[in-house]
């Protein structure tokens, strides 16, 4: 391997890392922000605060579901210039263009209903949904 290639294989690398760096820090906020707002429904019985902390939950989803999208697209960009692609792509030394893959794994709908994404949000907008309606029925 060529030192340019090995040099471009950093470089995408790098970007892969800031992308999964992003998607841990939007779960991270959404741990917080669902936390604050179930402490604020704890201190003041006010039912409503368990569904403010949905809509920051399903936000989040989709943002972290962009980052997904945008990892995969470079994980793509990185098996081309690697050459370990079954039919690789021609891109230009040291070229970052993430928007040659578009379909199948790399659309954003397939990236949103991924379960290392849905296995995380899904389950804290049930419970919080969940929550809501049994203190608003049954509580």
């Amino acid at each position: 391997m060529s030192e340019s290639i090995a040099k471009h294989l950093e470089l995408i690398q790098n970007i892969i890392n800031r992308m999964n760096a992003n998607s841990f820090q939007i779960k991270e906020w959404t741990v917080v922000l669902v936390s604050a707002t179930l402490a604020l429904f704890a201190s003041t019985k006010n039912n409503h605060f368990i569904l403010v902390g949905i809509f920051p939950s399903v936000m989040f989803w989709f943002l972290d579901a962009y980052y997904l999208r945008q990892e995969r697209k470079f994980r793509g960009l990185y098996n081309d210039v690697a050459g370990i692609s079954e039919n690789p792509k021609q891109i230009k030394r040291f070229a970052m263009k993430p928007d040659l893959y578009v379909k199948g794994e790399y659309s954003y709908w397939n990236a949103f209903r991924s379960t290392t994404i849905g296995r995380f949000y899904l389950p804290i907008i049930i419970i919080l949904g969940g929550l809501f309606l049994y203190l608003k029925f049954l509580g």
